[in-house]
């Protein structure tokens, strides 16, 4: 890494917002949309939700919400304990390898992932569970590769090592 370069990944947004905001893009429109204006059959399909009565998503929802949080915290501890930045604006410090990084380089937005799953069947709406899929793909594309850009120029070979042995994902 030069010195002109920045010693943060550059990446678009806060990875919690971005999850945040498809979430809420997708809870606005599954509550908001309007018959009149998207056709009742769209408005149909809009408003689809998993066919579960309230007990079930609940029995079904808040286990993943709480270990999507769990996993979320476990991940960022390991890095308060290495005395590295959690967040991906902030320099990097130490490369974390170990713990639940040595299964997923990135447990914490498997962890976001899973927790938003648990939260769109909590919220009944397929809609909201369907706009993972272009989250994670902005999330990959906008933080996750311009993460491993970073460490790469950063860390160099330990970082290119540790990236052929473990998963993106799981």
């Amino acid at each position: 890494m030069t010195k002109t370069q920045r010693d943060t990944p550059g990446v678009i947004a806060p990875p919690p917002l971005i999850y945040i905001g498809f979430l809420l893009a997708g809870w606005v429109v599954f509550r908001f949309a309007n018959p009149a204006v998207v056709g009742s059959e769209l408005h149909g399909w809009l408003s689809l939700g998993f066919g579960m009565e309230t007990q079930a998503r609940r029995i079904v929802s808040l286990p993943l919400i709480i270990g999507g949080l769990l996993l979320d915290g476990a991940a960022a501890g390991y890095f308060r304990r290495l005395g590295t930045a959690v967040e991906p604006w902030k320099p990097s410090t130490v490369l974390g390898t170990d713990g639940l990084y040595r299964f997923s380089r990135n447990p914490i937005y498997l962890g976001f992932a899973i927790t938003y799953v648990g939260l769109a069947i909590a919220m009944d709406s397929v809609l909201v569970l369907l706009l993972l899929i272009p989250c994670l793909f902005v999330v990959d594309r906008f933080v996750i590769q311009r993460e491993e850009r970073y460490l790469s120029a950063k860390f160099g070979a330990d970082y290119d090592a540790y990236r052929a042995r473990v998963r993106r994902w799981l």
